[in-house]
């Protein structure tokens, strides 16, 4: 009979199929993803659903205000990059891409900016 997993496995998979895509698609980025000039992208995170079966990749973009275009040249690519990751990969399923800006890091940055002018003003 089928072996039921306990929470924290599934916890522990899911942490290592998003560092696991983590790195590898910035890999793939690096190797395979042509950016315009002067543009620099970095996966900072993955998130990938509990059924593995699709995973969101946030990505950072140099500079910010060239985001949205290299969202957009993403989307457009993902189903080259799918391929490459499906036959890097040595697991089943393997997660559909989506991309997404990071939003995280730039309202950290935010934060900080505000509690630095809090401190000046005092």
């Amino acid at each position: 009979m089928f072996e039921k997993k306990s929470k924290s496995e599934i916890t522990e998979r899911i942490l290592k199929v998003n560092e696991l895509l983590r790195k590898e698609m910035g890999g793939i980025l690096l190797r395979e993803f042509t950016t315009p000039e002067n543009v620099i992208v970095t996966v900072t995170r993955a998130d990938t659903s509990p059924n593995l079966q699709q995973a969101k990749i946030y990505i950072s973009v140099m500079p910010e205000e060239r985001g949205a275009e290299i969202l957009k040249l993403l989307e457009r690519d993902v189903y080259d990059m799918q391929q490459v990751l499906n036959k890097r990969l040595n697991m089943r399923p393997v997660p559909r891409i989506e991309w997404f800006l990071e939003e995280k890091k730039r309202e950290a940055q935010t934060i900080e900016e505000i509690l630095d002018k809090i401190k000046e003003d005092k």
